[in-house]
């Protein structure tokens, strides 16, 4: 059976980001996150999922890595999205500025990217 809430050191490795990431995004909002009767943070599983993308959309690709986006650099129609999946591994897609646009990829935020064959998709 999975867990509900996870210790914040969990919450930030299920999210790719460093603890000090996750105390940054609680201050500011962008996750929400509950205190123990110690006052820790603890994190409930469905939260994890919100921010991770998720429940989002399905894809069939099995090959996808979790990891922050580290650049966007759009020039005209394209852009280039530079992901890190896990020291030392980084990803870099080509994919179109809208699609950058649609997803509102920036740097710092998780993402997945799928890799399907020779085409890498990125997921928010």
């Amino acid at each position: 059976m999975a867990k509900e809430l996870y210790t914040a050191r969990e919450a930030a490795s299920a999210l790719g980001i460093s603890l000090d990431t996750l105390r940054r995004w609680d201050k500011a909002g962008r996750i929400e996150v509950e205190r123990d009767s110690g006052n820790r943070r603890v994190v409930p599983a469905a939260e994890i999922e919100r921010v991770r993308g998720d429940r989002a959309s399905h894809l069939s690709a099995r090959n996808r890595f979790r990891g922050l986006v580290t650049d966007v650099k759009v020039d005209g129609l394209m852009a280039q999205v530079e992901i890190i999946v896990s020291d030392p591994v980084q990803l870099v897609a080509i994919v179109t500025r809208d699609a950058v646009e649609e997803l509102g990829l920036k740097t710092g935020m998780p993402t997945t990217a799928v890799v399907k064959a020779t085409s890498v998709m990125v997921q928010s």
